[in-house]
């Protein structure tokens, strides 16, 4: 990857005005960023609070997150602004344990020897072995859905065993229609050998670089959630002069050959319109492309259209238990129920949970926007919940004394088999307008953590200042310095550790 640095100065620096579009961790990390340049930035945000899918909700005290969300990254930039911003607040330093739920029995992950053999079985653990060896003899070529990619580095019978029940039930479509660039993404650097290696030597890696994201066994996190952090850069950028717009729905987006002149925004009630002279977007492309006004050709909106998301709720129950089991969460590898995943918030942080006799349980649902589960009423989905827990055998439905469902609509954007060609066209389209900035997982369409998320906003923020970075680099199945040359990888290294990414604090 190359890059330039063009010159610039306060001076021109203080013309410009950035329009964010979206107040999640991509979109505040650039408004932050922005702010230590002294350049003017509105976000707009269309919910009633920030952080986007790595928000924390307040439900009569206990706080929960809308999924799980570890502090670990690769990335010191990043790292050193997660502490400069949380400044004297707490991170704990939680040590991870989550296990799988496969037929009744509970399997570490990562995986542990004894444990997986004793839960397998000797005869079973073998022919998972057979059927990994022959998947090295005649691997599937092409590889190109996460099938083939699960089955080329574990073999077709651990695939059936642990990934086909609990992968179609997060994506609600078959695992061969999933394309193997997510399993990149999200497995990176495992396979058999790597996960047995880590669970017969558990030989501590030499430094972070070193590790597989997956089978970290310990993380920082905020002692009152994600949120917190989110929280408190919203209030440090805004003390610092950035905007924050709350149910801003941007409704219209006005551009012309060559750039992007301004947005339309409302609340359902009153619209206005806010010019800029730059602009990053962090929400979901489809909405992008179909805001643009005039409407963009034709093959573009069909690119849009093709794309696709997987919708997400959480129901949160409170417990009458001071503890339940000892897990961060747990992946429920069950058909007969619908529920993916199980947080125990009390496990994340005890300060999330405001009663030390109860226990803050969230129930994670995978589903599309507007389907069986996505229109339950709110009571029926507690029930529903308190129901599959006691047939799980982790808690009574009767210690259940209340609870709270939260939606969140696009959490994951879906890699099927055209989602790379329609997000090909949708790119190749925006070349024609180059102060529109995209970043985040929903704005690129790209399954990014937290913490690339943050990166590509960080990189955006570089490129309105004069750099030209390749902002699409930045991924998760590759290190981003893992992309470039060593001199490049130390011109990045220094812009984003000292000068002038982070050339000082904000209050």
């Amino acid at each position: 990857m190359q890059q330039t640095q063009k010159s610039s100065n306060e001076g021109s620096n203080s013309q410009k005005k950035v329009v964010i579009i979206g107040g999640g961790p991509a979109g505040l990390t650039a408004a932050y960023e922005l702010c230590k340049e002294k350049v003017r930035s509105v976000v707009l945000e269309k919910d009633t609070v920030v952080g986007g899918i790595s928000r924390t909700v307040n439900y009569k005290g206990f706080l929960f997150d809308i999924g799980g969300h570890r502090f670990f990254t690769k990335v010191k930039v990043v790292d050193d602004m997660w502490r400069e911003v949380m400044g004297d607040e707490k991170f704990l330093r939680r040590s991870r344990l989550s296990r799988i739920y496969y037929k009744k029995k509970f399997f570490f992950y990562p995986l542990k020897a004894g444990n997986a053999l004793m839960g397998l079985g000797l005869f079973n653990s073998f022919l998972m072995m057979t059927s990994y060896l022959k998947a090295q003899m005649f691997p599937v070529k092409p590889e190109k859905s996460f099938e083939d990619w699960i089955c080329n580095r574990f073999g077709r019978r651990l695939y059936d065993t642990f990934f086909k029940t609990y992968t179609e039930k997060v994506w609600g479509i078959p695992c061969e229609e999933i394309s193997a660039d997510w399993a990149a993404q999200r497995i990176k650097g495992l396979s058999l050998i790597a996960t047995v290696k880590n669970a017969i030597l558990s030989k501590a890696p030499k430094s972070k670089s070193e590790m597989i994201t997956t089978l970290i066994d310990a993380f920082d996190y905020p002692e009152k959630g994600p949120g917190q952090m989110w929280e408190l850069v919203a209030e440090k950028i805004q003390k610092n002069g950035s905007e924050l717009h709350m149910k801003a729905n941007v409704e219209k987006i006005f551009w012309e050959e060559g750039r992007i002149i301004a947005l339309q925004y409302g609340d359902g009630n009153t619209s206005e319109r806010i010019e800029g002279t730059d602009f990053i977007s962090s929400m979901p492309m489809r909405e992008l492309v179909k805001k643009l006004d005039p409407p963009p050709p034709d093959k573009v909106l069909e690119a849009a259209d093709a794309l696709g998301y997987r919708d997400f709720l959480t129901v949160s129950l409170i417990v009458n238990k001071p503890k339940l089991f000892s897990d961060n969460w747990i992946y429920i590898h069950d058909s007969s129920v619908q529920v993916g995943r199980i947080q125990n918030f009390k496990n994340w942080s005890p300060h999330m949970v405001p009663d030390p006799s109860k226990t803050c349980l969230g129930l994670e649902y995978f589903c599309f926007e507007g389907d069986g589960l996505w229109t339950k009423d709110d009571k029926d989905l507690i029930e529903q919940a308190k129901q599959e827990l006691e047939a799980l055998g982790l808690v009574q439905a009767k210690d259940v004394e209340d609870g709270s469902v939260v939606r969140m609509p696009k959490a994951y954007p879906v890699y099927d088999g055209v989602y790379q060609d329609a997000v090909n066209v949708i790119r190749e389209f925006l070349t024609r307008v180059p102060n529109m900035h995209l970043v985040g997982r929903n704005g690129m369409h790209k399954y990014n953590n937290q913490d690339h998320s943050m990166l590509t906003a960080m990189l955006a923020v570089r490129n309105i200042l004069g750099a030209n970075y390749d902002v699409w680099e930045v991924n998760v199945d590759k290190e981003y310095h893992e992309e470039m040359s060593r001199e490049e990888a130390e011109d990045l290294t220094k812009i984003a550790s000292t000068q002038p990414l982070v050339p000082k604090r904000i209050s």
